[in-house]
């Protein structure tokens, strides 16, 4: 299992950054509609794993479908940076946009196959 690292990251326009803690070692390649849409790969970490840095006062929230994921995106540039939810058991989740990590290459993660679409 990988160790984990601290990682910065943030939108395209820069507005919104954050810091996390994470192995990276899930990264999900979902089928659902707006992972598939928008090319979304999430890491899942505990809220206290992340801290939003800057932009609180930037960010737009959209929901869809059942609601139980609060994607917080970027007013200005649009980009989905994390969201915010909870696991079938209740505990807290924060879900980072890898995308959105400074210097991550997707090519080089091993993805996790979601079928969000059957969900």
């Amino acid at each position: 299992m990988p160790d984990e690292r601290n990682f910065t990251g943030g939108c395209h326009c820069g507005l919104v950054r954050f810091e996390c803690t994470t192995d990276l070692a899930m990264v999900t390649a979902c089928n659902c509609a707006i992972c598939t849409k928008k090319g979304l790969h999430f890491t899942f970490l505990s809220p206290k794993s992340f801290q939003l840095r800057a932009g609180e006062e930037n960010l737009k929230e959209y929901l869809f479908n059942k609601h139980a994921i609060r994607h917080q995106l970027c007013k200005d540039c649009g980009v989905d940076v994390f969201a915010r939810g909870q696991k079938t058991d209740g505990t807290a989740v924060v879900a980072v946009n890898v995308s959105c990590i400074d210097g991550i290459e997707l090519a080089k993660l091993a993805m996790t196959p979601i079928d969000g679409r059957n969900r």
